[in-house]
């Protein structure tokens, strides 16, 4: 069964050995663990490592089995089974009895590059399986908020593509499916559990369209903002959800810097500091400085001296008077095709990066440049 996990990374410097390339091609397919810093010789000591560079790229055309790897690499049969059921797994190497006893391997279509393309399409059609899957699930209406800042900067795509298989026990649909598309983490524990704290995030996400920030899944789920928070965070790795600012919420961002900085620093300082003179309009200066002296300044009356400046003047005058907006997630994308469309195409950029490598590799194995 197809069972790959696939983590962005940034392309490899300009040194090209053939150690540095392995180690970041093992690392992008997440065959091993990363343990802290990387260290200085990219992981090559490690047995998928060498199996890879010795063995499969170097000797494309030729089939191995555990018995014969094992003499090589100094290592059980057994403890080798382990690293090449995951390489069989992600669908790079292909395996036959060949009624020998031993199980052969060998890496798919006769090279490198054939294989990474016969993964690509196995990845990118159970990829459009799986979100089509969702549909039942998605109830979300695509309302857009009135002024929209895009998220900043998203996080390196890290996700699981498994092919379709049944719920474990005490799994529902919806979590097995989470779980197998990397949304639960590499330990899902009992997260993978109907009604699970994580289900019924992502269940609040996919019928809600305005974002949701983490006081509000906080305020309806309790427990701690932190284990809500790196929730949430998994779900953005996944590439499903992206964190905007809540421009639905300027109006009360504005409302609560201006009373506290007029509590601390006073009228003059909002006048020219805080950029009332310079954003605000003389006329509506009144309006909201003669109810702040009286402590009677309301959210309803900072929305109705802010109507007729445009939101980023609204933005840049939150920064001066030093407030924050609020974060919020939601999902990618106003429809399940939409969000479908993005995914395949965050996909597909990891996809690239991975193709451009593992023809550096051959470069290298064809030269012998290692």
């Amino acid at each position: 069964m197809l069972n790959v996990k696939l983590e962005e990374l940034p392309m490899p410097t300009s040194d090209r050995s053939i150690d540095r390339l392995i180690g970041w091609f093992v690392e992008s397919f997440c065959f091993v663990r990363r343990k802290g810093d990387a260290t200085a010789d990219y992981g090559s000591a490690s047995p998928i490592h060498r199996m890879l560079r010795d063995h499969f790229f170097a000797h494309p055309t030729t089939s191995w089995d555990a018995q014969s790897l094992s003499d090589e690499l100094a290592m059980t049969p057994a403890a080798l089974n382990h690293h090449l059921a995951r390489l069989s797994q992600s669908g790079l190497l292909s395996y036959t009895n060949e009624g020998k006893g031993w199980r052969t391997y060998i890496l798919r279509g006769g090279g490198l590059s054939q294989a990474l393309e016969l993964c690509f399409a196995q990845y990118r059609l159970i990829l459009e399986q799986k979100m089509d899957l969702l549909q039942a699930e998605w109830s979300r209406e695509g309302i857009a908020l009135g002024y929209e800042l895009s998220e900043e900067s998203s996080l390196p795509l890290n996700m699981s593509i498994i092919d379709y298989r049944s719920s474990q026990e005490g799994a529902s649909n919806l979590t097995q499916w989470m779980a197998d598309f990397g949304l639960l983490g590499d330990r899902p524990g009992n997260e993978i559990l109907a009604e699970s704290v994580s289900e019924q995030l992502f269940q609040l996400l996919l019928r809600t369209g305005t974002p949701i920030s983490l006081d509000d899944a906080h305020e309806q789920f309790g427990g701690q903002k932190a284990r809500l928070g790196r929730i949430l965070e998994r779900f953005r790795a996944c590439g499903l959800v992206e964190r905007i600012p809540r421009t639905d919420r300027l109006a009360t961002a504005l409302w609560s810097a201006m009373v506290t900085q007029h509590q601390r620093r006073g009228e003059d300082w909002l006048l020219k500091k805080g950029g009332f003179m310079r954003l605000i309009p003389e006329k509506n200066h009144a309006s909201l400085l003669q109810p702040l002296s009286k402590g009677a300044l309301t959210i309803e009356l900072v929305q109705e001296a802010m109507q007729n400046i445009d939101a980023s003047d609204q933005m840049l005058l939150l920064n001066l008077l030093g407030g924050r907006l609020p974060l919020g997630y939601r999902l990618i994308g106003t429809t399940l095709e939409d969000s479908k469309v993005n995914m395949t195409a965050r996909l597909d950029r990891l996809l690239r990066r991975i193709r451009r490598v593992g023809t550096m590799i051959e470069e290298v194995m064809t030269t012998g440049d290692a």
